[in-house]
């Protein structure tokens, strides 16, 4: 028969054996949690850097496409003095639209088009709307207050005798005279200039034009 000393010997094994064991299953736990944290963390901070790898990547591709309308080649054309743009959008849109160049000579436009049926308008027109004629085929004249009142004269007798054109007042221009088509666009000092009959001739729905035969009439009219 065990004697009472023994007996609590053993009962002191046994407890110090349970506490161990509970040790011994602790440290595991807490080795599984670091385990479990760290794949955690390693697992999120790679969805970071390949998230923000593809907004970066997207944010530089958005700002491209936008680039390629707004801040379009800029290239002499095929005689003095006349510029052209390339990649110019032609997106539907409300409201005021910012352009690479003044006047417009193309990009995002309202849907309705300015009329251009050898219209001539005394006060400024949206620039919305005349892009969306310049879509259509026409030519856009425009003037400043330092255009001589008898070239101003000859451009609307042009421009009334011009199907596919229009013509209006502009003061943000460079020059006192430009002609302005889909993508094209001349500045000229003179409604004598050789050159107004030449772009008139090979722009008014021209091979530029990118909806040739489209409507100039039933849009805006003022």
């Amino acid at each position: 028969m065990a004697s009472k000393g023994s007996k609590t010997k053993n009962a002191a094994a046994v407890r110090r054996e349970k506490i161990e064991e509970l040790r011994r299953a602790e440290k595991a736990r807490d080795r599984r949690y670091r385990v479990i944290t760290i794949v955690s963390c390693t697992v999120i901070v790679v969805g970071l850097v390949v998230g923000g790898y593809f907004i970066i990547d997207a944010t530089k591709e958005k700002e491209e496409k936008e680039q390629a309308v707004t801040m379009t080649t800029v290239k002499t054309g095929t005689f003095k003095g006349m510029k052209t743009w390339k990649n110019l959008s032609q997106t539907h849109v409300e409201g005021t639209v910012k352009y690479a160049m003044s006047p417009p000579v193309g990009g995002n436009h309202n849907q309705v088009w300015q009329n251009c049926n050898g219209d001539v308008y005394e006060k400024p027109i949206a620039n919305e709307n005349a892009v969306h004629a310049l879509e259509h085929g026409s030519v856009w004249v425009t003037y400043t207050d330092k255009a001589p009142a008898k070239d101003v004269t000859e451009l609307e007798k042009r421009v009334k005798q011009t199907p596919y054109s229009l013509m209006s007042p502009y003061q943000d221009q460079d020059a006192p005279i430009v002609l302005s088509a889909w993508g094209t666009q001349l500045h000229v000092d003179s409604a004598t200039d050789p050159r107004v009959e030449k772009f008139f001739k090979d722009y008014v729905q021209g091979k530029q034009t990118p909806e040739p035969g489209a409507a100039c009439t039933g849009g805006k009219s003022e």
